[in-house]
């Protein structure tokens, strides 16, 4: 299995924060995720690139990087994965 690299910049934007992600492995893939403020409250809260890192790691988990989203709001992957608010509430 091919060694998972995430790679991630953001920075404030309206109420909360645009992200750049890219992802190795099997193949180099880039995400623009935005994560409101509500939205980092309500799975972890705390450090932005802390749960952009783990909410990346849950999906690389599950499914391959040339299967995520290229564009999304970070609350978009609790509808594909119902768990997700769960997981990253206990980690």
């Amino acid at each position: 299995m091919a060694t998972r690299k995430i790679e991630i910049s953001y920075s404030e934007s309206g109420n909360g924060w645009v992200a750049h992600v890219t992802t190795t492995a099997p193949r180099k893939t880039s995400h623009v995720v935005r994560v409101s403020r509500a939205e980092l409250e309500r799975y972890g809260g705390g450090d932005v690139h802390e749960l952009l890192r783990r909410s990346f790691e849950f999906l690389l988990d599950r499914e391959a990087n040339t299967s995520i989203l290229p564009e999304f709001d970070l609350g978009t992957i609790e509808r594909y994965f119902p768990e997700y608010a769960a997981v990253m509430k206990r980690t």
